[in-house]
């Protein structure tokens, strides 16, 4: 692990770039999925026991669902595929997104409801057929009832167990967040990488934290 000074407490990742991977080299798009559970490996094997507290990563949005089948079905499965591997690390999974939609694998909905004590281990949140919009409204269905000083849209949201980010990080060169906990992502620093996923390297990683350890934090202050 690289040594530095200071390190993030909560990293977001958004690992993008897949389907123009596979396009590139002439494979069919939805191949290219399968190819990103490797370098999902590399990361996380680097992040358990770095200092680092929490992550959460996109595994697909709501919007991906409405791609082509084969290709639903391909990043389902590769996330199915990677939730069986972290599953045996000492870490606290985290499952955010709407469980009630067919296209939340059931392997993910042990995860829906955060352990009682997430302290002590690295915290995975993962965003599971997630939507901004879902988040949000999740904080008006849970408010609705209750009286105006506990209207707290923190403590409403669909991904209320999540802590707010300070890093995010963006594979596949678009400068775009995509709807990534927009709530949590208010304040965060964004690096982008511009390889694609699946040409994920450590570098690439410890060169967003050199660049972090140099922002100036303030929190808009």
């Amino acid at each position: 692990m690289l040594r530095l000074k200071r390190i993030p407490k909560h990293i977001g990742i958004i690992p993008d770039g897949n389907r123009r991977w596979a396009e590139a080299r002439g494979m069919p798009r939805e191949e290219g999925y399968e190819y990103g559970i490797e370098p999902g490996r590399k990361l996380f094997e680097e992040i358990l026991g770095s200092g680092i507290k929490e992550v959460s990563t996109y595994m697909f949005t709501r919007e991906n669902t409405f791609r082509p089948k084969q290709q639903v079905a391909a990043f389902q499965s590769a996330c199915i595929k990677f939730i069986d591997w972290i599953k045996e690390k000492d870490v606290s999974i985290l499952a955010v997104g709407d469980a009630s939609s067919p296209f939340f694998p059931e392997e993910f909905k042990c995860y829906t409801v955060p352990e009682k004590d997430r302290g002590g281990k690295l915290r995975l949140n993962f965003l599971v057929n997630y939507s901004w919009k879902w988040d949000l409204n999740m904080a008006l269905a849970n408010s609705r009832n209750k009286q105006p000083g506990k209207r707290d849209i923190l403590e409403n949201i669909g991904s209320k167990q999540v802590s707010r980010i300070d890093l995010v990080i963006r594979w596949g060169e678009r400068r775009r967040l995509s709807g990534f906990l927009p709530i949590q992502s208010a304040y965060a620093d964004i690096f982008v990488v511009d390889e694609l996923w699946p040409d994920f390297s450590m570098e690439q990683f410890y060169r967003a934290l050199k660049w972090y350890e140099g922002q100036d934090v303030t929190l808009g202050g």
